[in-house]
This record gives C-alpha cells, structure tokens and sequence, in this order.
C-alpha cells in the first residue's frame, strides 16, 4: 500500500485526479478518518476530475448524493450522522447497488453490511505539513501523480 501526503488543496486536487483516472466504475472508495482530515475535499475532486462542472454538496444530512457523469454514475455517500445502517434502506441503497457505479464513502464504517464491499479503504489524517492519506494500492498513483509515490 502507498501513502500520499497532500500539503495543500492543489495537492490533493491531483490526488483526486489520480483516482479519478484510475478508479472507474464499478468499485467502491472507503474514506475514513476524523473530522476535518479532507475526505468531502478529496471526494470533491475526484467529482470534478470526472467532468461535474457544478458544487459538490456534502450529503451529510441526506445521506447519498449521486451524479451522472460522462465518465460513469458515482455516488458519494456521508454516513458520518447515519444511526443505524438500516437508515440506508430508507434511501434507496437497494437500488443504488444495483447499477455500476463508482461509490465514494465517507465514513463508512458505519455502513456495515448495507454497503456493498470496499475495493479500497482510504486512511485520511493529520500531516504535520498538511494530510496524509494511506491505504492506496502502490499501483493506483503514477509517478506523474506525485513526487512523493
């Protein structure tokens, strides 16, 4: 597994390009860390890496947002305020589960077996000199990517 460190939001811009080139429907993103780490920021990225022209809401209170996308159908998703996981049947995750998409999940822990499994599991935190995400397979970033892969 690689780690990215990203020292500011163009950084972290690229580490969302890179995932975007290279993480395509189907699969499914976990995104976890504390409060603050960027993942709604990385998620933001990827989003508009993929050709979303438009602001990215945080579905923190409703739960999923999806998006069609010339590149595929991606569904972010924030579970960081989901109580129980049987909450997403009440969202339509059923359906959701159904369509070849690219899922972004922040915090999805709290899923728990209403999510489909996680293709990759993404650890943001704390940098002393910005963040630090880890959990990338080595072959996700290119060197082009980043002078730290």
């Amino acid at each position: 597994m690689a780690e990215w460190r990203a020292r500011d939001l163009e950084e972290m811009t690229r580490l969302g390009e890179a995932l975007a080139r290279r993480c395509r429907p189907p699969a499914v993103i976990g995104l976890e860390g504390p409060l603050g780490a960027g993942k709604t920021t990385l998620v933001r990225a990827v989003l508009m890496a993929m050709g979303h022209r438009e602001a990215v809401p945080s579905p923190t209170y409703t739960l999923i947002e999806s998006y069609a996308l010339p590149a595929g159908r991606v569904h972010h998703l924030d579970l960081y305020r989901l109580g129980d996981p049987e909450e997403l049947e009440l969202v339509g995750i059923r359906d959701l589960a159904s369509e070849d998409a690219l899922w972004l999940v922040e915090w999805p822990e709290r899923g728990g077996e209403r999510l489909p499994p996680l293709d990759y599991r993404l650890r943001l935190g704390y940098a002393s000199t910005g963040r630090r995400i880890s959990g990338l397979p080595a072959d996700l970033l290119m060197p082009e990517d980043s002078k730290d892969a």
